[in-house]
């Protein structure tokens, strides 16, 4: 049986943001699986260091657009553990609230993709259709449809207009209807099961080995969300976390769906909170002592894990960040192989990979692996104004020497 290699990306119609994957096939059947990193740095953890804490936020916020609020979620739980900074009990509702809206966005624009990637665009239209008024709940709250600007340290930058609660319930209402018809649907459509059950299987013990978080891990039975097990705000609603038994992508699906459901209850009860919780949203902090914290989120992909630490300036001195997906991703290892190449990419899109959350530093090394002091940004310039002259130098067409005038 013949053996070839199969390359996709960087740029694919499939990939959302530009990454690489190499795979090998046997006949139609996958047999390994290699992703190439590299193709989105952009240094945002070293970027940090020279950023004020607060800047430091906005800056993490533009990690992605979709996890939008899940990085400064955790990045300001990072600086409050420093110095175990407590916030308002308003402040909490509202970063909640902020939060579960960004989870039904994200998991509703994923169910559109999906569906786009297996052919069946009636779901792709349904669910980017419901998104939109989840979207105008956003817009509301914070002014934005994404990169909320809401977080910081010691609170929220902005309270919450009470006036704005029954113009949200019945949006709520509308999705919460919209969701129960399509978990009904995904039970009972043919298409959908025949094209994602047992396919793509992430067993219980290869979704612990590989430390898969998010929905990717609870759809293999792994009982796990940031959010019940180290609450931070969250300890003020109740919710049920879902977990599913087959770890398949119909089992993925399924779950996003249910939690889509989940968040609908969660944002209610805030809605309800906001009329008994009044006063501040925002604990003065003056300034943040030497020390390091450690903050965590369960952002819609899985868990979002920041490390702050200070030297008692208005800065961090270092700042990592690990995205939910750094763990997802290599599970196509297990998921994968022995799969027809059919199946491959909506496997891979089952974990619902962020690739520019997972890449954000870079560090170059010369020859003899030893590192070198770099300015990416001037180094990325001059590259382009060297290529920019060479071709100068070869235009010959019309249309070139257009564009050497201009």
């Amino acid at each position: 049986m013949s053996k070839c290699r199969i390359p996709l990306g960087p740029f694919h119609p499939l990939l959302e943001e530009a990454e690489f994957f190499d795979i090998k096939v046997e006949g139609e059947t996958v047999v390994d699986i290699e992703m190439e990193t590299g193709w989105m740095h952009r240094g945002h953890e070293k970027i940090s260091e020279t950023r004020s804490f607060t800047q430091s936020i906005y800056l993490v916020e533009r990690i992605c657009g979709i996890c939008s609020t899940s990085h400064p979620f955790a990045c300001v739980n990072a600086i409050e553990d420093i110095d175990n900074i407590q916030i308002p009990e308003r402040a909490k509702y509202i970063r909640v609230l902020v939060g579960e809206v960004e989870r039904i966005h994200s998991h509703l624009l994923w169910l559109g993709l999906a569906g786009h990637f297996i052919g069946y665009d009636t779901l792709w239209m349904w669910a980017w259709k419901y998104r939109e008024p989840i979207l105008k709940i956003a817009e509301m709250i914070s002014g934005n449809r994404n990169h909320y600007g809401m977080m910081r340290v010691g609170g929220v930058g902005k309270d919450f207009d009470n006036e704005l609660i029954p113009k949200i319930h019945p949006i709520l209402d509308a999705v919460e209807k919209k969701m129960v018809m399509l978990s009904k649907a995904a039970k009972d459509d043919p298409v959908l099961k025949s094209r994602l059950k047992n396919v793509g299987i992430l067993t219980k013990e290869d979704a612990r080995d590989y430390c898969a978080n998010g929905p990717t891990a609870r759809a293999s039975g792994l009982d796990m969300d940031v959010r019940r097990d180290d609450p931070t705000a969250y300890e003020v609603v109740d919710f049920n976390v879902i977990t599913l038994p087959n770890g398949d992508v119909y089992d993925k699906l399924v779950a996003r769906v249910l939690e889509i459901i989940e968040s609908v209850k969660i944002i209610r009860q805030c809605l309800d909170a906001f009329s008994k919780v009044d006063g501040p949203v925002k604990t003065e902090v003056k300034e943040i002592p030497p020390g390091e914290g450690c903050g965590r989120y369960e952002a819609p992909r899985g868990e979002v894990f920041h490390y702050m630490r200070s030297d008692g300036t208005n800065r961090p001195i270092r700042h990592k960040v690990r995205a939910p997906s750094f763990s997802n991703i290599p599970t196509y290892k297990a998921s994968c192989v022995g799969i027809p190449l059919a199946d491959a990419l909506i496997t891979l899109a089952a974990v619902d990979p962020c690739y520019c959350c997972t890449e954000r530093s870079i560090r170059t090394v010369d020859t003899n692996n030893n590192k070198i002091d770099t300015d990416l940004l001037n180094i990325s310039r001059d590259k382009t104004q060297k290529i920019r002259k060479d071709f100068l130098k070869k235009a010959k067409t019309p249309v070139e020497r257009i564009f050497e005038k201009s």
